[in-house]
This record gives structure tokens, C-alpha cells and sequence, in this order.
């Protein structure tokens, strides 16, 4: 598959999760069922889940068992350092929101977007390093599938 149809398909697997969290994002914020803060934790933690099956299985095609240590953690990690820079800009929307005095509504649409400002401006990063680290292939998959002749000479034989 080419790097522009895992874009592609990444794309669309970021439009779903990143759906998943805003809808329960806003929820949590508009009804004030809990701090922005916390509605935010709670929300990309959800989204986390079909963002990495997704990206997983649809994009980079794996399948079988998952790694804890070499899939699961590692998405996990940049998902909740996501989080963890979301979490403050969300809370200082949600602050400026209500210290301007706008309604409920207007509170969740300001913490949705700087939810979106931020997960956006880390969504290339997070790509790349999919891509080329996280679920990248094995260089012996790599070499397995290139011409006898293209393989380094270590690798002439297997």
C-alpha cells in the first residue's frame, strides 16, 4: 500500500475516533457532568480504543495478537501525550468561555475546539511515527519481499 493511501486511510480513521471523543467531549462538558479537564481524559481515552484497532488493522494492516510493549504502550504514550497537551488547552477554553460569560453551549464548542487545535497540530507527527516506528515492518519483511538480487548479501540466502 502506498504512503498516500495510509494517509488516506488514516484520515479517515482520525475523522472517526476524533468524532467519538468530540461527541463525548461535548457531552460531558455541556451537561457539566465533570470538569473539562477530566471530560477530556474520558473522552480521548474512548477514542484512543478505535483509533488504535483501526489504525492497527485498516491502515497498516496487522493482524493477530497485539504487543503490549511494542504496539499497545507506544500508542497509548503519544495518544495520552496528545492528552495531556489537549487537557490544558481545553481547560483554559473552557475557563476563558465561562469567564466571558457564554452559555453551555458555547463552553463545549470552545473546548471542542481547542481540542481539535491541538490533537490537528500533532495528527503529521503522530503519522510519521506510525509509520516508520510503531508499525512499521520488520526489515526481514522488508528484504523477504524485494528481488534476490536487491537483498544485502546477508540476506541472499534465506
Amino acid at each position: 500500500m502506498t504512503r498516500l493511501c495510509k494517509l488516506a486511510r488514516y484520515a479517515c480513521v482520525s475523522v472517526i475516533s476524533t468524532s467519538v471523543s468530540l461527541v463525548v467531549l461535548g457531552i460531558l462538558v455541556g451537561t457539566g457532568a465533570t470538569t473539562a479537564g477530566w471530560a477530556n481524559v474520558i473522552a480521548t481515552s474512548i477514542g484512543t480504543i478505535p483509533s488504535f484497532e483501526l489504525n492497527r488493522r485498516w491502515v497498516w494492516g496487522r493482524h493477530g495478537r497485539r504487543s503490549l510493549l511494542a504496539e499497545v504502550g507506544p500508542f497509548c504514550a503519544l495518544s495520552f501525550t496528545g492528552l495531556a497537551l489537549s487537557t490544558v488547552a481545553v481547560h483554559v477554553a473552557a475557563g476563558w468561555a465561562s469567564g466571558a460569560g457564554l452559555g453551555a453551549t458555547a463552553r463545549a464548542l470552545a473546548a471542542d475546539g481547542a481540542n481539535v487545535a491541538t490533537f490537528g497540530t500533532l495528527w503529521i507527527i503522530q503519522f510519521v511515527l506510525l509509520d516508520r516506528v510503531l508499525f512499521h515492518p520488520p526489515r526481514q519483511l522488508l528484504e523477504r519481499d524485494q528481488p534476490a538480487h536487491d537483498r544485502p548479501a546477508d540476506l541472499k540466502a534465506a
